[in-house]
């Protein structure tokens, strides 16, 4: 079991919301560590089943392939993971090609990946004429947004040639509409999603300055039990 970021001993960080960022063999995970460690969490990287289930929060990172990160996923049961969150109405945010596998599909090179499921739609390479899409962008932000508040009009930065271009979930009445944010680079995709629990970026916001410092903030500050 890897917890690395925890505090001496094993203790929980009094005053900090517990955050569990899922170790299933994904790369560039201790930058989001130390990212949400300045957001005011008490960040721990770590595949420990039971910590991933009682923290506040749970990050899903991910790099790289779309079928490599769902079969790092399903290898170490990560999947099961953010699902039973789901259902119980704990929150999770994915990042990057953590966001990618929430929906339904990944197509890459021809190759269709199942991707989690839990919004409609696939994911494809983005129709531009220089890929990847690498570097610092700005967003037209969604209605509603938590994630954004205060930092709308500032840029983020994004590394992948694939993207969610479509946005087909249908609002449910006696729930909040999703908010959904955009970014255009040689066609729109989606850059950000809020949907109940569920929270997602395209974007890196552990690469991202001083806006992706306060976005995670934000994401922090809106878990359960924090002040």
């Amino acid at each position: 079991m890897t917890d690395a970021g925890a505090p001496r001993g094993g203790e929980v960080d009094e005053g900090r919301p517990l955050v569990a960022v899922l170790d299933y063999g994904s790369g560039n995970v201790h930058s989001a560590v130390k990212a949400l460690a300045a957001a005011g969490a008490d960040a721990r990287l770590t595949s420990d089943r039971g910590l991933i289930t009682e923290a506040a929060g749970l990050v899903v990172p991910g790099v790289g392939a779309f079928s490599a990160v769902m079969s790092a996923l399903q290898a170490s049961r990560g999947d099961e993971l953010i699902g039973r969150r789901l259902a119980g109405g704990r929150p999770v945010l994915g990042i990057c090609v953590g966001m990618q596998v929430l929906f339904e599909h990944g197509v890459e090179r021809g190759v269709e990946t199942d991707g989690l499921g839990e919004w409609p739609g696939a994911v494809t390479e983005l129709d531009a004429p220089v890929l990847p899409h690498m570097g610092w962008n700005t967003v037209r932000v969604g209605e509603g947004s938590v994630l954004f508040d205060g930092i709308a009009d500032e840029r983020f930065y994004f590394v992948h040639s694939y993207g969610a271009q479509h946005w087909t979930l249908d609002a449910m009445p006696q729930f909040r509409a999703p908010s959904v944010t955009w970014c255009d680079y040689g066609t729109p995709f989606i850059a950000a999603v809020e949907n109940g629990p569920l929270s997602a970026t395209q974007f890196h916001p552990e690469k991202s300055g001083a806006a992706g410092i306060r976005l995670l903030r934000n994401w922090v500050s809106s878990l359960p039990g924090s002040a």
